[in-house]
C-alpha cells in the first residue's frame, strides 16, 4: 500500500512468472489486470515538461596509436632573417593530427632563422638546408626538396600564399597526389573543409592520398607558442640547382609600415581614388597616423595605383586584422574573399548601394577625398 499520487515503474515482462513452466505461464496470461487511467490517480495530468532540443553527445578525439604516429612537414617562409608570422599558424594546423612536427627551413644563410625555428615549442626538428642556389628560391629547387624529404612524412603543409603556390602544384604532379588548397578546417580521417567560388561556398572534402599536401587559411588558425622549444636542427645535402629557370631581378618597395598580413590594421584603397598620386597623398597621412599597413583592391592595382605586393583578395594577401578600413571600395568577391575574417570593418564610399556595406559593420556615405583628411585631423586632436 502507498499514498497517492506515486509513480511506478514495472518491467515489461512484470505478468511472466519468474520460473517459467507451462501451467503457470498459461495461468499467467489468463490473469486480469485491473487498468486504471492516469486521471483516475491525480487532477492534473497535464504535461510539464517541452521537449527544446536532441542532439548528439560530443565524441570523443581519438588518440594516438603507437607505431603509426603521423609525421608532419611544416614549410617555412622565411626572408633570411626572421620567420613570416604565418609559420606559427601552420605549425598550430599541424598539430592536428597528433604527430610529429619537423619544420623544413630552406634557402641562402639559414643558420639563424633555422636556430629561431628550434625554439618554437611545438617543433621536434628543424630541417635545414642551404645553398647558394636557394637565395631566391626558384620553384623547381623548392619542389625538388620537398620530393627528397616526402618518403619520411604523410602530411606537409603550408600557408596558403605566394610562396607556397608557386611550388606546392609542382610538388603535387611529381608526387601524384592531390594538392588541396586554402583549407579552414581539419577533421579526422583526412577531412577537410575548404572554401571555394571565392569563400562564397565551403566545400568538405576527404583526402584518400597516402600523402596529404595542402595549404591552409592562415587567419583562421591561432598562433602557437613561439618560445619554449629545443627542437634539434638537422643539416641534409642540399640537391644541385636543377637551372630549368634563372633568377634575374626584383624590385622591393621597402617601408616602415607593418607587414600587411601581420599588422593590426589595414587601410585598403580602391579604384575610386583616381591616380597613383591620390592614392597615395589621400591614404598615407591617415596609415602612419594609425601605424596601419596600405592595402589595395585588384582593380586599384591593375590601373596601376598601387604595387601588387598590397593587393588585398583572393589572388593577392589574406588578411584578419582587428580594424580593416575600406576606402573607395566597392565589394567584389574576390576581395571580400581576402578581408571577411577582420575583426571590424569600416566602409567609405559615396555609393550607397555598394555591395562593400553589406559586409561592413560600420559605413559612411561619403566623398573620400573630403572624409580621409577630416578623419585624420580628428584622430591628430
Amino acid at each position: 500500500e502507498m499514498d497517492m499520487p506515486a509513480v511506478l515503474t514495472a518491467d515489461l515482462r512484470l505478468n511472466e512468472p519468474r520460473f517459467v513452466k507451462l501451467p503457470n505461464l498459461m495461468m499467467a496470461r489468463k490473469k486480469t489486470i485491473e487498468k486504471v487511467k492516469a486521471s483516475e490517480l491525480a487532477n492534473d495530468t497535464s504535461t510539464k515538461l517541452e521537449l527544446l532540443e536532441v542532439s548528439v553527445p560530443p565524441s570523443r578525439k581519438a588518440g594516438i596509436k603507437i607505431g603509426t604516429q603521423v609525421k608532419i612537414l611544416a614549410i617555412a617562409e622565411h626572408n633570411e632573417s626572421e620567420l613570416n608570422d604565418s609559420v606559427f599558424k601552420v605549425i598550430s594546423a599541424a598539430k592536428s593530427w597528433n604527430g610529429e612536427v619537423d619544420l623544413l627551413v630552406m634557402g641562402k644563410n639559414t643558420e639563424h632563422v633555422a636556430q629561431k625555428a628550434a625554439k618554437i615549442k611545438d617543433v621536434s626538428s628543424v630541417i635545414r638546408l642551404d645553398g647558394d642556389h636557394l637565395e631566391h628560391l626558384l620553384a623547381e629547387d623548392a619542389a625538388k626538396i620537398v620530393e627528397m624529404l616526402s618518403n619520411d612524412y604523410q602530411v606537409i603543409l603550408a600557408a596558403h600564399s605566394w610562396f607556397s603556390r608557386n611550388f606546392l602544384p609542382r610538388v603535387a604532379a611529381v608526387l601524384n597526389v592531390a594538392l588541396i588548397t586554402d583549407v579552414l578546417k581539419i577533421e579526422s580521417n583526412n577531412v577537410y573543409t575548404r572554401a571555394i567560388y571565392a569563400g562564397n561556398v565551403h566545400a568538405k572534402i576527404q583526402s584518400k592520398d597516402p600523402i596529404q599536401l595542402l595549404t591552409i587559411h592562415t587567419s583562421i588558425f591561432e598562433s602557437c607558442s613561439r618560445d619554449g622549444g629545443d627542437a634539434e636542427i638537422i643539416s641534409k645535402d642540399t640537391p644541385p640547382a636543377m637551372n630549368l629557370t634563372s633568377w634575374k631581378s626584383e624590385k622591393i618597395n621597402k617601408s616602415d609600415r607593418p607587414a600587411l598580413i601581420d599588422a593590426k590594421i589595414v587601410i585598403s584603397g580602391g579604384r575610386s581614388l583616381g591616380s597613383e598620386e591620390n592614392f597615395d597623398k589621400v591614404l598615407s597621412p591617415l596609415v602612419d597616423e594609425l601605424g596601419a599597413a596600405l592595402g589595395a583592391t585588384r582593380a586599384a592595382v591593375d590601373a596601376g595605383y598601387a604595387p601588387n605586393e598590397i593587393q588585398v583578395g583572393q589572388t593577392g594577401v589574406v588578411v584578419a586584422p582587428e580594424l580593416y578600413m575600406a576606402v573607395g571600395v566597392s565589394g567584389a568577391n574576390q576581395h571580400i574573399y581576402g578581408m571577411k575574417d577582420s575583426r571590424v570593418v569600416v566602409a567609405i564610399n559615396n555609393d550607397p548601394d555598394a555591395t562593400i556595406f553589406q559586409f561592413a559593420d560600420y559605413g559612411l556615405v561619403a566623398d573620400l577625398f573630403d572624409a580621409i583628411p577630416e578623419i585624420n585631423k580628428l584622430i591628430k586632436e
